[in-house]
């Protein structure tokens, strides 16, 4: 069980969300889905998205950031703590960690011999964006753009969800995709509110460390607006179906979200709520819009 606990598996209904979306671009486009890829494809995105959690909880390890993190909110921020807390020790974490990630190539394997030799770009860029989100020698969290990797990575989630079926690319996820994405990323931006000063002091210079958390608060506002604003002239243009306009819904979520940000960028104890808006602004509008584009 502890290993389990160790992946943080609240969290990775972002991921089974993104696959599901997928899912739903190639049935919009009448494919019938094969149940045993689509099976396949969403538990080992899982297991991709719970190794990625416990590497960068490795990696955090020995960069010493979560052990000087003292304001993080838990459970949503500041890792899982198992190595601080002795529950794990540094190399167990990453055996744990690189082992999950071995199981997703061989699965990836499995599945491009099934559906095409993409996939094998798809899931490489996907891994590659996870490992580097927070692995030297990119550690691309610790340069500002952890943001963009996040929105990579999911991105890729979703499009590879719809390859193991089509067999082939097509715009339709990436289209549909990138309003999820993006606002998946702003889940790891909000959380980096409460950690910031833990970062700072460890030398993890993320978008809020490099930009300060009162210049950075309006960055998450912005990310919103390019979602929805994207989502809604995507609709405007009828390369999305006009029923998925009700994933814009969620914009209440983020905003209010975005709104207790700019109050309490520099308070992360009164973050909780806003952190809590912004995983079910992005899980609603990944759900929404899926069932949007499968039965609207």
């Amino acid at each position: 069980m502890r290993y389990l606990a160790a992946t943080r598996p609240a969290f990775l209904s972002v991921t089974l969300v993104a696959c599901v979306l997928g899912l739903a671009t190639a049935y919009r486009t009448g494919l019938a889905l094969d149940a045993v890829t689509a099976l396949v494809t969403v538990l080992f995105a899982l297991l991709a998205h719970a190794g990625v959690n416990v590497i960068n909880d490795y990696h955090d390890g020995l960069s010493g950031a979560d052990a000087l993190n003292t304001e993080r909110l838990f459970p949503f921020t500041g890792g899982s703590r198992f190595i601080q807390n002795g529950v794990l020790t540094l190399r167990q974490t990453a055996r744990f960690g690189y082992g999950l990630l071995a199981l997703v190539i061989a699965a990836g394997l499995w599945l491009s011999w099934h559906t095409g030799p993409g996939l094998l770009a798809i899931g490489a860029g996907g891994l590659l964006a996870g490992w580097a989100y927070s692995a030297p020698p990119l550690r691309l969290m610790s340069r500002g753009l952890g943001e963009l990797a996040i929105a990579a990575g999911w991105l890729l989630v979703v499009v590879g969800s719809d390859y193991v079926q089509r067999g082939s690319f097509d715009a339709l996820p990436f289209i549909a995709g990138l309003s999820y994405a993006l606002l998946v990323a702003n889940l790891l931006f909000i959380n980096q509110f409460p950690d910031h000063a833990g970062d700072a002091a460890a030398g993890k210079r993320t978008l809020v460390v490099l930009l300060g958390p009162q210049t950075a608060k309006w960055a998450y506002l912005l990310i919103a607006i390019v979602a929805y604003g994207w989502l809604l002239g995507m609709v405007g243009k009828d390369t999305l179906p006009q029923k998925s306009a009700a994933a814009a819904m969620t914009l209440v979520l983020s905003f209010t979200a975005a709104r207790d940000l700019l109050e309490y960028a520099s308070q992360p104890a009164a973050l909780e709520p806003a952190i809590k808006r912004t995983i079910l602004a992005a899980n609603l509008h990944g759900m929404v819009l899926a069932g949007a584009l499968m039965f609207g």
